[in-house]
């Protein structure tokens, strides 16, 4: 039976992702929530989840030993990024005066600004919390059964300023566009939170656990 290995580093609510795993395996696939670097390697797909600050976030995966486990994985087999595990992928965040996160991919988080506004001057809460559109800039096996423009759930104040723009597959409008997945060959990451995101969510991640890693 193939393993399926989210990745526990202490930051955030990981149960959710384990039961909507849980839920789209069916019980085909075992799901492990894990802070062994062995187990993650051993894995057949990972899942790389996270909430809370990148400086923190990057002291814990530190603290429990995972940065070359997380690289591995992301250079090796079907791995998805979830919030802050799409966030830390990229060499920078503004966040916590600045955080050197894992370089995986080219770019930047950015924070959105205490006077975030939309095209005509109104203001924008942040963070960015709630549903929204996530438009499909290009195909991905990902993506398959869900429709372009679908709602996700998303619950951030940084948001990605990648470098390198063909990473970008979905994007999202919250005062401007920003990209809000990013794919390149086994790698899939996104910002909102597919567990949390009904039909669409669990579709993609029922298409996660059928990928075989290539695009």
């Amino acid at each position: 039976m193939q393993k399926i290995a989210v990745v526990d580093y202490g930051m955030g609510n990981l149960r959710s992702v384990v039961k909507a795993l849980e839920h789209v395996v069916e019980g085909k696939q075992e799901v492990i929530l894990t802070s062994v670097p062995e187990q993650v390697l051993q894995a057949d797909r990972v899942v790389f989840p996270g909430q809370g600050a990148a400086g923190d976030c990057m002291r814990a995966i530190d603290d429990y030993g995972l940065r070359d486990t997380i690289l591995e994985a992301v250079a090796s087999r079907p791995f998805l990024g979830i919030c802050m595990g799409m966030q830390v992928l990229f060499g920078h965040s503004e966040e916590n005066m600045g955080t050197e996160c894992l370089g995986s991919f080219p770019g930047r988080v950015r924070y959105f600004g205490d006077r975030h506004c939309d095209s005509d001057g109104n203001r924008l809460k942040v963070p960015h919390m709630g549903w929204n559109q996530l438009n499909q800039t290009r195909e991905h096996p990902l993506w398959q059964g869900i429709e372009d423009g679908a709602r996700f759930y998303f619950v951030h104040s940084y948001y990605l300023h990648t470098e390198d723009q063909s990473l970008t597959v979905g994007a999202c409008e919250y005062g401007f566009e920003f990209s809000a997945a990013i794919a390149q060959d086994n790698v899939f990451a996104l910002q909102c939170h597919p567990e949390k995101s009904a039909d669409a969510g669990l579709q993609l991640l029922s298409n996660f656990i059928n990928w075989d890693g290539q695009a």
